[in-house]
């Protein structure tokens, strides 16, 4: 690999953007997330667009998100908040002396140079651009996306919709307007008159001593003992999968069933243990008043479904999709208010979110992140969409990640962290449909 560039891309703007300058605070959502850089990586076969191109849309496109040219930054109150102040976002270019398929031959496993590498350290993180792209581009005229963004900034939903916003830039050139995404963050996260949390947010979302939502505490271990391994569902099994629910559910639902139940198998674990999932939940539509779909910033929560070993194997799908949906289903807006009403009263706190780190064993539990909603062929910058989306950093033992098809043909690849004494037991039963083979004889 040569590095041919290195460069901060800023926008020029022939008005002042309303933001420029601002200090925006970060929101209890925002604190939530990870204090960490979320990288992934995007395959495109050649013929792809030019460098100039895909720089000039993305200047464009950064234009409409500020934040992602600003800087992380700290007040004197030790309260970190979102310097708007068009520092730029970081661009690396690079030349591969390979093919493409010679380095994507459809592992799951993504070499570490393909993205910028994320900073780690407190200054780091402050003084870094919250946007980093890095432009591989290979022999055969084939590019791959290496892309970092600080969790702080924006959550998946958002950074789905700049990868679209992006992908038009570049492929209307000068002829490109769209408008500005909703940028209040303000307005997400605002209390009562009389903050009155109802849920021990303190312990759920954030770290406290005792935390209440794990089966047990996250392990250290090596990172060469996780395997990542990516499993392809076709649209025809997944509708097969639906149809053993007995009731209507969307392929996320059934699909997290299906996975959770061959996860738990593939342990081996005893069956009166509890095993749990954290499950990412979209608060746009959940809040009240709704926040915009187009609202750029964090607004997750998580919510935790939970069964015993024993009845993850042994119930049905449907009661299992019905485990997971009620779940779910509590993340309503009485909990919403409860939580940003817990974070007025937590403000000069030094909130920890409880998210774990890489290099962590989950097991028994299991975490899900859904990238079903980024509409994979929209992020098409002239010359077809992506024919793969990746994610480099799968160290935490139990993280899976559903992927939709870039040709959005209904299939579904699954992206599974697992141990490597778990893995072969997983690629074995990952598309068994029959339940009863995989009850322990002493249930």
């Amino acid at each position: 690999m040569e590095i041919t560039s290195r460069m901060m891309l800023k926008p020029a703007y022939s008005a002042a953007h309303p933001l420029a300058g601002e200090k925006v605070p970060l929101t209890v959502f925002d604190l939530s997330a990870s204090d960490k850089f979320v990288s992934a990586v995007r395959v495109y076969p050649a013929p792809a667009p030019s460098n100039d191109a895909l720089k000039e849309g993305l200047l464009r496109a950064v234009a409409l998100y500020p934040h992602f040219a600003g800087r992380l930054a700290v007040d004197g109150h030790g309260r970190p908040f979102l310097h708007v102040n068009n520092e730029g976002v970081l661009v690396i270019e690079a030349t591969m002396p390979t093919d493409l398929a010679d380095v994507f031959p459809g592992a799951a496993n993504v070499p570490d140079d393909l993205y910028p590498t994320p900073p780690e350290t407190r200054q780091e993180k402050v003084d870094a651009a919250l946007l980093q792209i890095k432009l591989n581009r290979y022999k055969c005229g084939g590019l791959v996306i290496g892309s970092s963004c600080h969790h702080h900034t924006a959550d998946g939903h958002s950074m789905g919709t700049f990868y679209a916003v992006w992908s038009r830039a570049v492929r209307e050139g000068k002829d490109f307007v769209a408008p500005s995404p909703f940028l209040d963050r303000t307005s997400t996260a605002v209390p009562r008159s009389t903050p009155a949390p109802v849920f021990d947010h303190g312990s759920i979302e954030f770290r406290r001593e005792a935390n209440r939502c794990s089966s047990r505490a996250v392990l250290p271990v090596d990172k060469d003992k996780i395997k990542s391994i990516t499993v392809h569902f076709a649209a025809e099994f997944i509708a097969e999968l639906k149809s053993r629910v007995g009731a209507r559910c969307s392929t996320f639902q059934c699909l997290l069933a299906h996975v959770w139940k061959r996860i738990t198998a593939a342990r081996c674990l005893n069956p009166e243990v509890f095993t749990q999932v954290r499950v990412a939940v979209d608060c746009r539509g959940r809040a009240k008043p709704r926040v915009p779909m187009d609202f750029f910033g964090n607004m997750v929560l998580w919510a935790f479904p939970r069964l015993q070993v024993k009845d993850v194997l042994g119930l049905s799908y449907g009661d299992v999709v019905g485990a997971i949906r009620d779940a779910v289903a509590r993340i309503d807006e009485e909990y919403i208010q409860s939580f940003v009403d817990f974070g007025r009263l937590a403000a000069d706190e030094e909130l920890v979110a409880a998210t774990s780190t890489v290099d962590t064993v989950l097991c028994p539990d299991i975490e899900v992140a859904s990238w079903l909603g980024l509409k994979l062929h929209q992020a098409d910058f002239g010359t077809g969409p992506p024919s793969a989306l990746l994610k480099p950093d799968m160290h935490k033992e139990g993280l899976i990640i559903l992927v939709p098809s870039p040709m959005a043909d209904g299939a579904v690849d699954i992206i599974v962290a697992l141990s490597e004494d778990h893995v072969a037991a997983f690629n074995k039963i990952c598309y068994s449909l029959d339940d009863t083979i995989f009850l322990p004889s002493r249930m």
